[in-house]
């Protein structure tokens, strides 16, 4: 592959267009908003300038439901030799695309599993699929061909590529991706009014659960609106499991000593189902879930220090699996939280102390 056409500019889009051009390809810039492209092609991207002729690829990064009409318009132009997509969902943009009877021996279906808290051009990363699955999802009509451009693409992007059916596609990301989106608002939600004294006692457990609330209520509205059913699927099992919880936590304040131990039980079982679910999660690279230990520093609030920390932890032989920053509320520190191998902890403490590093126990 040595030249694609990207039309979206947004986040997805640009981030694509990045990696692309970063490896030598020629990347053709278009977007409904000329200066949300114009905007891509200053940072690297690519071109605004058209092709003369057909492109290898053309990547289109629009929402779900604007895939059809866009497609359509790609191919009457003759735009390139084949075409995938990359909105989040794929059943409903797939059913469109045969109902309109558009060429889907040419044409895979993708979606990259990756994304920022942040929107559009300028938030675009090119290493933002580095390691990260990508699913393609073809049919019964796409040819080798186009399979393969799409494996082309996912490679020259640092992704993992990953097979699936459209429908299996988006009851997943119903579970992992879109529902967790909108839980994570909610909880945020119950900020919104919230005594500032209880704001300020805010710190990394809630920080962690709310982050992706941050997240543009526009796209995902778009988003979710085609894939409102899985993800109401999913939700009301939440619901389901709320409504028990809050039978169980009532129960704990009981005066009977019974109804006190199955409220306990309840908690306690709720907790260790998420326990086991979390343990599921891939870790590094996708590969088996692995246990890491913490150490925790505390880190003075001054240019430079993040960097001799790491620095330190190089030389004294540790890899840095993770890293969490925590901010002391009215104090200029912070406490760096380093995810490392069990059997470095000792090694890596002795080393940061002996530096003159402040290590918590």
């Amino acid at each position: 592959m040595r030249t694609a056409v990207v039309v979206g500019t947004g986040l997805i889009g640009t981030s694509a267009a990045l990696a692309l051009a970063a490896r030598g390809l020629t990347v053709h810039l278009e977007d409904a908003d000329p200066d949300a492209a114009r905007t891509a092609e200053s940072l690297g991207a690519g071109i605004t300038e058209p092709a003369e002729g057909p492109v290898d690829l053309a990547i289109i990064a629009v929402p779900p439901a604007l895939v059809g009409k866009v497609l359509a318009d790609c191919q009457r132009r003759n735009l390139a030799h084949w075409y995938t997509d990359v909105a989040s969902v794929k059943s409903g943009p797939g059913s469109e695309i045969a109902t309109l009877g558009l060429d889907t021996v040419h044409y895979i279906g993708s979606h990259p599993m990756a994304g920022r808290e942040r929107s559009g051009p300028l938030a675009a990363r090119a290493d933002l699929f580095e390691g990260r699955p990508w699913v393609l999802t073809p049919t019964a009509d796409t040819d080798t061909d186009t399979l393969n451009a799409a494996l082309e693409l996912v490679a020259l992007c640092g992704a993992v590529p990953i097979v699936m059916d459209a429908e299996a596609h988006d009851r997943a990301v119903a579970l992992v991706s879109h529902a967790p989106q909108l839980v994570s608002s909610l909880v945020a939600a119950r900020l919104e009014h919230a005594d500032e004294t209880a704001i300020r006692l805010s710190g990394q457990g809630v920080r962690d659960v709310t982050r992706i609330a941050a997240s543009n209520p526009g796209m995902w509205v778009d988003i979710l609106s085609a894939n409102a059913g899985a993800v109401a699927d999913v939700l009301a099992e939440v619901a389901n499991d709320l409504g028990e919880t809050v039978t169980a936590l009532r129960a704990l304040e009981a005066e009977e000593e019974g109804t006190r131990r199955s409220g306990a039980e309840g908690i306690e079982a709720v907790m260790r189902r998420g326990n086991t679910g979390q343990a599921r999660i891939p870790g590094k690279h996708g590969a088996p879930p692995t246990r890491y230990e913490t150490v925790a520093v505390v880190l003075g609030d001054q240019p430079g220090e993040l960097g001799r920390l790491f620095g330190e932890v190089g030389e004294a032989g540790v890899n840095i699996e993770d890293v969490l920053i925590e901010h002391s509320d009215g104090q200029q520190v912070g406490f760096v939280q380093l995810s490392v191998a069990p059997m470095a902890v000792k090694r890596l403490t002795v080393a940061l102390r002996a530096s003159g590093w402040s290590v918590r126990d």
